[in-house]
């Protein structure tokens, strides 16, 4: 089975994921090391197999996150996750899994070192997971 995306779909895929690792970096950034959190996220993203994998490896239309805030960025990124979610759900539920596998891959990245376990990382993570289900 051929899966294809459009060039808005690929656009929401990146956003959704890329952006994943950006809230939770930015969650991070009180208490955590931001910085090494984007960098594990970002391997795992770079990790992906499949149609979606192939997605989110290409460089073509980098992503764009324009919140300056972190609810700016959760306005922008938490709707892609539920977006990305449905739409390929339509196309193909395997790689619906495999792109939800992926995100939480990355966001539970950033929970591995203890200094990173905070009350303000597992809320993020909490709202990432609730806009990948509500598709």
């Amino acid at each position: 089975m051929s899966i294809t995306f459009s060039d808005q779909d690929k656009q929401t895929i990146r956003t959704a994921a890329y952006g994943a690792v950006s809230l939770v970096a930015a969650a991070g950034a009180a208490g955590g090391s931001p910085h090494r959190i984007a960098t594990d996220g970002s391997i795992a993203i770079a990790s992906a197999t499949g149609p979606v994998g192939h997605v989110l490896a290409a460089r073509k239309g980098a992503v764009q996150l324009n919140g300056k805030t972190v609810a700016g960025l959760a306005d922008q990124v938490l709707p892609a996750l539920t977006e990305a979610m449905s739409l390929l759900k339509k196309q193909s539920p395997a790689e619906a899994s495999n792109f939800r596998g992926i995100v939480m891959l990355a966001v539970e990245s950033a929970v591995r070192d203890p200094k990173n376990q905070t009350p303000t990382i597992a809320e993020m993570t909490r709202k990432i997971t609730a806009a990948l289900d509500a598709a």
